[in-house]
């Protein structure tokens, strides 16, 4: 911005903020510069927030800023993204629905709609600089915060600059968003009280002259608050008690105006003086909010709009209420608090009645008119919670927080013996539910269950189920879909959805056998069951066909659960099989197919609004990464996926989450890390948050054993494997367990145990010929337990994933060292070179650290892969991954556009975008967009 056209850090009409004046100066010159930044201010009411922001916007628009300039207002904190979709002139209505969605199968939209947003700012970002302010936070509705913490991370390496302004800090929302964005480098600023310099200042200012000391002794008591102080300096002004002489400013009357109740004063004198239409005319705008539509006040007052200029123009002259764009607005909070507490209670609930039934009338959102309701409403009103009903439901899939509110609002106003209570007691567990009030939810349902009609019931019975499933008490939850199950006149959509739930309960409680008889028979007559039993019944099958070493078998059942799925007729749950059918074929190392899997998820929660599913498509491509040794991307997504589910209280698939970071952890080296995320899993575990899928068993046995050492961990091996079906269960998932497990054993002195757990990776391998990675592990597992080196060798040179055959190339180099005669010194150094450079390459410090000190004892010191190849710095830092992304990205993709051609998440470009960006020392495209052009005209003159 370079000084010319800027102001200076102070001058008439805005003193005292020198400090946050020079915050707002330096973001709009990074902006200029192309790095994007954060300004969070917080104060009470008066002190100047909005005032900041509208002289940023000015500064901001001579220089050829975007502007977007939104505002929460509190009757419309129910809409929601209400002032983000201001700011930026934007209609979620206008947007409609995602392609193949219909409002029957809608489910939940917030990432959807986020993700919309994201869209529309980076097409605007790549044409320049922006400016986005949002003002009165403290009423911004859930899902406007919920974009923000995504949005403004998210978008931080374009030349944006954000100002958000917030009054009030008993939102723990909103609390929580600052402390996120303040941690991601955001400035933030809490507006003090003016000190006496700028008091003085502004007096002269005002009055045209320098205050003495009587006038600045009368002025402090409006606290340093400049809205206030300018009031109150205007009041003694306009009522002559100040007198200039010699370009100073004294006082000359005892009648001077009282604070800090001056702006209600001000407020009722400026009404007295009015007419009592004028007069009517403020009080039932302020009903409608801080700004109004003249056609909403006309309406509510039920006169012509023409018929009320004169009325307006009277008001507009006391200077309590401003045009502002097309509508009207209130001056400032403070003068329309007071003109709404002018109105007697019973007045006012009249008004706030009458304008949600103008809303309603305008047939339009149900929303708006809510929120007249809530607060207002008087228990039996009909209309009322008709409006409240359908607002609930309206807002259900873009918003279950808001929904939640207004239907247990609705429930506090309907009288038990209502006939309509249940049905609003179903809307209020549906929406509970989506925000993950489990136990909450699970109550309510309890209680509805009491009163519900004649054949209503099942349909909450199997809610409940549901919740009782995820919240951690499959027992209950099996009680209840049983009762259901032996109901004879159930519909036939009900008992399907019932029997895949029953199905889930006994996975869940490792009971699978329970359940394979009825599964069989769903199978034999599925002409006549629907698709959820059908995708239950396969998916419980494919459990006991790999307890009972049938792996193909097994994998025809969840490609057949998936492919029922797809169509879309599990609705929210359709994305959970083809999730499933991803992790088993991680699970069989048939990587392109999981990936190609998880690909079509992907699209299809972005396409059909499943938001719910959003965080378990992170964590099994977190669980795919990890298998196939790319550490960082692993991590990338596992910490992306705990993000989403922990901002939408969605947690499906959180465990395998949870494993992937304490894994990654301790391959990294980072013990304490490890546990600490093992500790997290079994918080989750025990309270139920998600499905235990076999393959964390096998990662909480790996911290233990680092922990506490291999007894330690075969307990937790036996735990989870209390006989040799669960045994075949686990290897089938995980195959590298078999020849960890066998090396375990034997170190903790249990040779019997290592014996049974070859004998049967070889019988699966046997079994299973067309599965290879089986052949692999049961060589890998033979040759520790036989001390086979031809069988090692084999494992080695078949593996597909790096950590496997770096561990089988370690295990050998162990052998041939010690071998008994004359050992082959050379073959083993050459083996544990081999783990060294596969530990190494992968990023597994903790095993290359102890291949290191292998090597050592042979007289052999390798220096630190990273050390010796890498620098920590600069372009050479980056991994090629990094590279590939900071190609894309200064080419002009948007993190989204750069994954798709990856074939990454936009989570973890946006991860390896931090990276680049840390190791680079940038903070901007613009910047990593100029580093790769001279890259490339470096690269071009060498070859040259």
């Amino acid at each position: 911005m370079g000084g010319a056209g800027l102001k200076e850090l102070s001058w008439p009409g805005y003193r005292g903020r020198a400090g946050e004046w020079r915050l707002v100066t330096r973001l709009l010159r990074a902006a200029e510069a192309g790095r994007g930044g954060v300004l969070l201010i917080e104060g009470p009411s008066g002190m100047g927030k909005s005032r900041l922001l509208a002289e940023a916007i000015d500064a901001a628009a001579e220089h050829g800023f975007m502007i977007a300039r939104g505002r929460a207002d509190e009757l419309r904190r129910l809409d929601p993204l209400a002032p983000l979709m201001s700011a930026l002139g934007e209609s979620a209505r206008m947007w409609g629905l995602p392609a193949g969605v219909t409002p029957s199968n809608v489910s939940d939209l917030r990432m959807w709609l986020v993700d919309q947003l994201r869209t529309r700012l980076e097409e605007r970002l790549v044409r320049g600089a922006m400016l986005v302010t949002l003002d009165d936070l403290q009423w911004a509705d859930p899902l406007t915060l919920l974009a923000l913490r995504s949005l403004v991370p998210d978008l931080a390496s374009y030349p944006v600059v954000w100002m958000l302004a917030r009054t009030s800090d008993d939102n723990a929302d909103l609390n929580r968003l600052y402390d996120v964005l303040q941690q991601e480098g955001g400035s933030r600023v809490v507006l003090e009280p003016l000190g006496n310099d700028a008091i003085s200042e502004l007096a002269e200012d005002v009055l045209g002259g320098v205050p003495e000391t009587g006038l600045l002794a009368q002025a402090a008591v409006a606290g340093g608050n400049p809205f206030l102080l300018v009031e109150l300096l205007g009041g003694l002004r306009d009522e002559a008690a100040v007198e200039l002489a010699d370009g100073h400013a004294r006082l000359v009357s005892e009648r001077l105006p009282r604070l800090p109740r001056r702006v209600q004063v001000f407020a009722r004198s400026s009404l007295d003086r009015l007419s009592p239409q004028a007069r009517r005319l403020l009080q039932a705008a302020a009903v409608l909010g801080h700004s109004f539509s003249v056609d909403d006040l006309a309406e509510l007052l039920e006169e012509p709009a023409g018929q009320l200029l004169t009325a307006l123009e009277e008001a507009l002259a006391t200077q309590i209420v401003v045009s502002s764009d097309d509508k009207l607005a209130f001056r400032h909070h403070m003068l329309w608090q007071a003109v709404t507490d002018s109105l007697s209670p019973p007045v006012r609930r009249w008004l706030h009645l009458q304008a949600g039934e103008v809303l309603l009338k305008h047939g339009g959102s149900a929303v708006h008119a809510a929120a007249h309701f809530m607060v207002h409403a008087r228990p039996g009103d009909e209309r009322v919670l008709a409006g409240l009903d359908r607002a609930a439901r309206e807002v259900l899939p873009s918003s279950p927080r808001t929904a939640a509110d207004l239907a247990m609002r609705a429930l506090d106003l309907t009288d038990v013996s209502d006939p309509a209570r249940f049905d609003r007691t179903v809307t209020a567990v549906d929406a509970l539910t989506a925000t993950g009030q489990l136990s909450e939810s699970a109550e309510l349902a309890r209680a509805g269950l009491g009163h519900a009609p004649p054949g209503q019931a099942p349909h909450l019975r199997h809610q409940l189920a549901l919740n009782l499933l995820f919240n951690g008490r499959p027992e209950e939850a099996l009680v209840e879909v049983e009762s259901m199950l032996d109901q004879p006149d159930l519909s036939d959509d009900l008992r399907d959805a019932a029997q895949l739930t029953w199905f889930v309960v006994l996975i869940v409680r490792q009971d699978i056998w329970r359940g394979r008889e009825r599964a069989e028979a769903i199978l034999a007559a599925r002409d006549h069951r629907g698709a959820s039993a059908l995708a239950g019944a396969h998916v419980l099958l494919r459990n006991v066909a790999w307890a009972e070493g049938r792996v193909a078998d097994g994998l025809a059942h969840i490609r057949e659960a998936a492919r029922i799925a797809a169509g879309g007729s599990l609705g929210a749950h359709s994305v959970a099989p083809r999730l499933s059918l991803a992790i088993c074929l991680v699970n069989v190392r048939q990587f392109k197919e999981s990936e190609d899997v998880l690909q079509a998820v992907d699209e299809e929660i972005g396409a059909m609004g499943h938001t719910v599913q959003a965080a378990g498509a992170a964590f099994v491509r977190a669980y795919l990464r990890l298998v196939t040794g790319r550490l960082n991307d692993a991590a990338a997504e596992a910490k992306a996926g705990l993000e989403i589910a922990d901002e939408l209280g969605t947690h499906s698939f959180i465990l395998i989450g949870v494993i992937v970071l304490a894994v990654v952890s301790l391959l990294r080296g980072d013990l304490p890390a490890a546990v600490h995320y093992i500790e997290r899993y079994h918080v989750h575990a025990t309270q139920g948050m998600a499905f235990p899928p076999a393959w964390v068993a096998w990662g909480t046995a790996v911290v233990a054993e680092a922990q506490g050492g291999p007894k330690e961990a075969m307990r937790v091996l036996r735990a989870n494997c209390p006989d040799i079906r669960m045994w075949r269960w686990h290897l089938v998932v995980e195959s590298n367990l078999a020849a960890w497990a066998t090396r375990t054993a034997l170190a903790a002195g249990d040779r019997p145990q290592a014996r049974t757990i070859v004998s049967t990776i070889e019988r699966l391998a046997h079994d299973n010929p067309d599965f290879p990675m089986l052949t692999r592990a049961a060589a890998h597992a033979r040759g520790i337990l036989h001390k086979d080196a031809a069988a090692l060798g084999q494992a080695m040179a078949g593996f597909r994933d790096p950590w496997a055959r770096a561990s089988a190339a370690e295990d050998l180099g162990v052998l041939l060292a010690g071998t008994s005669g004359e050992p082959d010194h050379e073959a083993a150094i050459h083996g544990l070179d081999q783990a060294l450079e596969g530990y190494e390459q992968m990023g597994a410090l903790r095993d290359a650290a102890r291949v290191r000190a292998r090597l050592r004892r042979f007289g052999v010191r390798r220096r630190h892969w990273a050390q010796s190849s890498r620098p920590e710095a600069g372009w050479d830092s980056l991994t090629d991954t990094e590279r590939s992304v900071a190609t894309l990205v200064a080419q002009g993709l948007t993190n989204k556009q750069a994954g798709a051609q990856m074939f990454l998440s936009p989570h973890t470009v946006k991860y390896h975008l931090r990276q680049v960006f840390r190791k680079l020392d940038i903070g901007s495209r613009v910047e990593l967009a100029s580093i790769v052009a001279e890259r490339a005209s470096a690269d071009g003159d060498a070859r040259g």
